[in-house]
């Protein structure tokens, strides 16, 4: 990047690889588009504001070709980092997979917020959420019930109909000659009201009390109860606020340092998640996204929903360049900073609506002639010619991909590479499933399953005899082109390809054996996180590009690649280890010693310390809400919050070989040595299903991409594929708490 470029920034102090930004977006600042937003690997970010949009635009040419990055099905060019708001919401397929539910309700809101130009890196730009519940105050709600929710089609304003008509009037009968008539004075998001939600965080705490003369406000004005600031927003003519994605996800905000907690932090933040995606919301979350986003935003729509703001809200309305006067320029900005910032319009015309849960849920029946329950639950059984135990299943089944798949692994390290077929109708719905020549719902075709003379795929590399061979010692990239294995007694793992079988790269680190790998959720371009661990209890973090290699911070010799970061602590064999790129944590247990929990630069945040009985970790399993399941030795489980709080505990009655969360982090799916398989609520182990047990353990599991087909590997070599129903475990466990 030239020097003239970034003449402007001496003093800033910061340095970011190229090589680690995923995404760039173009915001605004103070309501001018001067601003731009950089992504990294790690999910952190940094924004810049520039002196003019020129600058903006030579700087976008200068960073790499990257787009907005990969996760919303646009492509990555410069282009689309310069292209408006408008554009990028027309151009992603992200409207269409939240119809779909391929994508949940909060997914798709951090969609349009960041799209919209909404930032952690600015308060006056906060991310914004609805309140989407009424009902504070009952010890008992139920969530059948439509009166617990707010109707999202009117703007908070409006929801109480005394002060609607205040509002009314006060656009009709609006006496300043200098200021359009507006219906309300402040926004509904704005840093002094972000900072009154965070207060309990730092640093917003800190950034609250720069704000407030050092001070804190008096106990009624802060945030303290959220039954009587939902009050607040119905009755106070000045208080129109909507809420932030903490409410969703972080019940730390609720929890004063003193240690007094203010109800049960973990259960109110649940139970508003689960409103969140609940069937009411969703039939009308359009609605809401109309008024925040859309078309009746501004003009005349938003003057017939009650909803238009100070005109200094909104973008467009003042081009600070032409004022030229500073001091005037500064009272300008400090205005625009107090009432904060209507996001960028997305759509002109209504927000189309969520497609129906119950058409999307509906399975038919499989003709297989098994008791009633095996009929709805089983799908297909597949067996191999081999009889080695399936310790591996890699469900890779998205549409996009050139060989969707579901990729198995034996205790012999013999693989093979299984066609998820594309079939429309049989599930109520266009999708992927494994189709079955014979006319069943589903079924997997083995590509190469056989194994039999020239189509054999074994990995015959000698392996340390002292290794047991486990699910963790396999990753499978998310394209299904190469599997890594680890276990080798020269301290490498290495990395071969699926369809040739053939050994592609040997990567050397550790001091010892290598004795355990995980991989992060992959981006769609392929990049994600790999960690291994090791006998010489370290873990090292590397990251393997979408151009099929591992690379480090020498990618000019990707044969012999450094890792990202080593990650130190325990003082064993690291036997189990998890990673998840979204919160940007590395989750580790070894044979002795409690978890730890690390960020993927290598830093050690805590320890996960779990009852006196629960020694020994082996199965991790992280939610990207922030939750992990930790399996112990004799079937004993922990969930813990990422900041070290034990939330639930059970013991079970198998030896368990095989856990995983649904995508949403509700549910819990155990298997083990008994042969049956089990689905949990995670929050607190409620038992919410049991299949029919099998004929033989369990020794793998993985999901489709469309959470409604569990695969698992059994101990006798053959895979066995369950219908599972999530949505329906909801609508008749979860509705009342």
């Amino acid at each position: 990047m030239g020097a003239g470029v970034l003449a402007y920034s001496e003093g800033l102090h910061g340095k970011w690889m190229f090589s680690e930004i995923r995404a760039v977006f173009s915001r605004r600042y103070l309501l001018q588009n001067t601003g731009l937003e950089v992504f990294m690997a790690n999910r952190t970010s940094v924004m810049f504001n520039f002196p003019d949009q020129a600058t903006v635009k030579k700087v976008v040419y200068s960073l790499p070709r990257v787009g907005v990055g990969t996760s919303y099905g646009l492509p990555q060019a410069r282009r689309i980092s310069l292209a408006t708001p408008r554009q990028l919401f027309k151009s992603s397929n992200m409207t269409q997979r939240w119809q779909r539910r391929e994508i949940s309700n909060f997914e798709y809101l951090m969609f349009l917020n960041t799209i919209a130009g909404r930032t952690y890196n600015d308060l006056n730009q906060y991310p914004i959420f609805p309140w989407v519940l009424t009902n504070y105050e009952s010890e008992e709600l139920d969530l059948t019930l439509p009166g617990n929710f707010r109707d999202l089609s009117k703007p908070i304003g409006a929801l109480n109909p005394k002060r609607a008509v205040f509002y009314a009037e006060r656009y009709e009968t609006w006496e300043e000659d200098q200021t359009p008539p507006c219906h309300y004075s402040n926004l509904y998001s704005s840093a002094a009201a972000t900072l009154l939600w965070l207060v309990r965080i730092e640093p917003f705490t800190t950034f609250f009390l720069n704000a407030n003369d050092n001070k804190f406000d008096h106990p009624d004005r802060t945030f303290s109860a959220i039954a009587r600031s939902w009050r607040n927003c119905q009755r106070n003519t000045s208080d129109v606020k909507e809420l932030i994605p903490e409410f969703y996800y972080l019940p730390e905000m609720f929890v004063n340092s003193n240690g007094y907690e203010l109800g049960k932090p973990e259960d109110f933040v649940r139970i508003n998640r689960m409103a969140l995606e609940s069937e009411f919301v969703s039939c009308q979350l359009h609605q809401w996204i109309d008024l925040i986003f859309g078309y009746k935003q501004r003009g005349p729509e938003a003057v017939r929903a009650l909803n238009l703001f100070h005109f200094l809200s909104y973008e467009g309305s003042v081009a600070l360049e032409t004022i030229t006067d500073p001091l005037q320029r500064e009272v300008m900005e400090v205005q625009i900073q107090c009432l904060g910032q209507v996001p960028s319009q997305l759509l002109i015309e209504p927000h189309p609506p969520r497609s129906s849960a119950m058409h999307l849920c509906f399975l038919p029946q499989s003709p297989l002639m098994f008791k009633d329950q095996m009929q709805q639950d089983v799908i297909m059984v597949l067996k191999f010619p081999s009889n080695s135990p399936v310790t591996h299943v890699a469900a890779n089944t998205l549409p996009h991909l050139s060989i969707p798949a579901a990729v198995t692994v034996t205790c012999s390290r013999l693989f093979a590479v299984n066609r998820w077929h594309n079939t429309v109708g049989l599930r109520g719905a266009p999708g992927y499933s494994l189709e079955q020549a014979h006319h069943l719902p589903i079924e997997m075709d083995p590509l190469i399953a056989n194994n039999s003379g020239m189509t054999k795929r074994q990995i015959t590399d000698l392996v340390d005899q002292s290794i047991q061979i486990n699910t963790h010692c396999f990753v499978v990239t998310a394209d299904n082109r190469y599997i890594l294995v680890c276990g080798f007694w020269d301290k490498s793992f290495r990395v071969y390809s699926t369809e040739t079988g053939k050994l592609t790269q040997i990567v050397f680190g550790h001091w010892d054996v290598v004795t355990c790998l995980a991989r992060s959720e992959s981006y769609i371009g392929g990049d994600c996180y790999i960690v291994s661990g090791s006998r010489d209890a370290t873990l090292l973090l590397w990251y393997w590009s979408g151009r099929h290699h591992i690379i480090g911070d020498n990618p000019n010799n990707s044969d012999y690649p450094a890792p990202r970061a080593v990650l130190t602590g325990h003082d064993h064999e690291v036997v189990c280890v998890s990673v998840c790129a979204e919160l940007g944590l590395v989750i580790s247990g070894a044979k002795e010693g409690p978890c730890l929990v690390h960020t993927i630069t290598g830093d050690l945040l805590r320890a996960l310390e779990g009852p006196e009985h629960c020694l020994r970790p082996q199965l991790i399993s992280v939610s990207s809400e922030g939750h992990c399941i930790i399996c112990y030795a004799r079937g004993r489980f922990c969930n813990f919050s990422i900041n070290g709080k034990l939330l639930a505990q059970m013991e079970v009655n198998d030896s368990t070989r095989a856990i995983l969360l649904s995508s949403d982090g509700q549910n819990l799916v155990t298997g083990g040595d008994n042969g049956v398989v089990e689905v949990w609520q995670a929050c607190d182990f409620k038992q919410l299903y049991i299949y029919p047990g099998c004929d033989a353990g369990i020794r793998a599991m993985d999901l489709s991409h469309d959470q409604r087909t569990l695969i698992t590997g059994m101990a006798s070599g053959s895979i066995v594929a369950f219908n599972i129903d999530f949505n329906r475990w909801h609508y008749e466990h979860q509705n009342r708490y």
